[in-house]
């Protein structure tokens, strides 16, 4: 992406319909995510030519633009064209007939804008953690290390506490108060409930009120602390209109509080943990009957997902799963194939290119992809815009994931594929899961390389790309000067 992030992030905003079409606005770690006030307003065709704009995603409300991996320099910027106050002072995006496709779209515009900011935290975990099991197979410290116990807990922190960070992270999605948020999550993981629910689970019983208390493990989780700060937003608003002004600052809060933490012990947890396991339950029960065939499915279909967004919708399910039985077996080795595939695929582009500007683009997608398991740039920069490379890599994905299901790989953290973090999937009590590892990588780039090299692409003509790149080039001036005038 060319460095003149001002300059970019203000053709972003004006494509989009301006700073006053944005109801609100975040990042994951490629893209730029847009909540709009009027999806009428933006012009995909000029978003799309923008230099540095590797691809856009639009759903209802929302804009995805994918940036890469300097996103947040973007995303920085961005702010900076955005009016003061602006988040509280717009109206909410104008609601249309309710419909089965408006409410998936909705749960799932919610799961994925609650998580996407959490994941560095949850990716940053794993690794701490899978740096203390490195340390302990190698026996730098001794078994039962103090340094070892600390370790893992500075790595489990980000995971026992998740549902406070969903709640604060939902928060800000739900537009309700995040302290309270945080407060009622807080009693979810508290150390005396934690105990009740452990007694409840063996049997004793725990009553609130006269009421039965489901024993629910609440630690690891994500559905839970999203229902409950989802239905804490109107709780809020409603205690807010039968409050007098006189009583606002303390009898409000009490009555929020008094209210929602018990519906979330009594209703909405319970309801939250079996939503997340029949989800679980669903997925790997497919894993369970079909074997290395869904993990070859999933490879297959991963870039696809990951183009709409949905990839997302995998994060609990796959949390979940490792903090129960330390693994995760479908999903986790299904992307190793396809993230490398994809940056094969972006090789073999930079190989046999033309066009300068492309070959530069390819190579850097290719590493972003192989070394660091993060495929969007070789997915939107490479493997969508030329087409060919993309049936590549889903081909080369699928024989990959097949491969990865039949050595049984399976990862004990929750990080993108790639070399830099192959160690998620070594497995101590199998010292062969480092040759399958290993094997699978090697695989998906040399497999992919040859399939589109096979298949072939066309080419973008450097003189065709250069009157593109003299045209978007001349605009810039202007857009800058308006940067600088702002």
């Amino acid at each position: 992406m060319s460095k003149n992030y001002a300059a970019i992030s203000r053709a972003i905003v004006d494509a989009i319909g301006g700073g006053d079409n944005v109801a609100a606005v975040t990042h994951c770690m490629t893209r730029l995510r847009f909540v709009l006030n009027d999806n009428r307003s933006v012009d995909a065709a000029t978003l799309k030519k923008i230099p540095g704009v590797m691809g856009v995603v639009q759903n209802d409300n929302q804009c995805q633009v994918i940036i890469g991996n300097t996103v947040s320099q973007a995303y920085a910027e961005v702010l900076k064209l955005l009016p003061a106050g602006a988040q509280a002072q717009r109206p909410d995006p104008q609601k249309g007939k309710l419909t089965f496709r408006r409410i998936g779209a909705g749960i799932l515009d919610a799961l994925i804008g609650t998580m996407s900011p959490l994941i560095p935290a949850i990716i940053g975990g794993s690794m701490v953690k899978l740096l203390a099991m490195i340390l302990d197979m190698t026996g730098i410290f001794p078994k039962g290390s103090s340094t070892l116990a600390i370790l893992n807990v500075i790595g489990d922190g980000a995971f026992f506490f998740l549902p406070i960070m969903v709640a604060a992270s939902a928060a800000i999605k739900f537009k309700t108060n995040m302290s309270l948020a945080i407060a009622i999550a807080g009693v979810l993981v508290h150390p005396n409930f934690v105990d009740l629910m452990a007694k409840a689970a063996q049997g004793q019983n725990v009553e609130f009120a006269g009421i039965t208390v489901t024993a629910v493990k609440y630690t690891y989780t994500v559905i839970p602390a999203l229902c409950m700060t989802w239905i804490l937003s109107y709780i809020e608003k409603w205690v807010d209109k039968i409050t007098p002004a006189v009583t606002k600052n303390f009898l409000k809060p009490m009555l929020i509080v008094l209210i929602a933490a018990p519906i979330a012990i009594m209703l909405i947890g319970p309801l939250g943990i079996w939503i997340g396991s029949g989800i679980s339950a669903v997925v790997y029960t497919i894993h369970h009957y079909l074997g290395w065939l869904s993990v070859a499915i999933m490879g297959a279909l991963w870039p696809l997902l990951v183009m709409t967004g949905m990839h997302r919708v995998f994060t609990p399910t796959i949390i979940q799963t490792i903090a129960e039985t330390g693994k995760e077996g479908m999903v986790m080795p299904s992307e190793i194939g396809a993230n490398l595939s994809l940056g094969g695929s972006s090789l073999a582009v930079a190989w046999r290119t033309k066009n300068p500007e492309l070959r530069q683009t390819a190579l850097a997608a290719a590493a972003s992809a192989i070394v660091a398991g993060i495929s969007e740039p070789a997915l939107y920069g490479v493997a969508v815009r030329l087409k060919r490379p993309l049936i590549a890599s889903l081909i080369s994905g699928f024989i990959c994931g097949a491969v990865a299901g039949f050595a049984g790989l399976a990862s004990h953290s929750m990080a993108a594929p790639g070399l830099f973090t192959s160690v998620q999937f070594f497995d101590p009590t199998n010292p062969m899961s480092i040759v399958w590892v290993f094997a699978v990588m090697a695989l998906a780039v040399v497999l992919s390389f040859f399939i589109t090299l096979i298949l072939g692409f066309e080419d973008i003509p450097v003189e065709e790309k250069s009157e593109q790149t003299t045209e978007q080039t001349a605009a810039w001036p202007a857009a800058s000067q308006a940067v600088k005038t702002h």
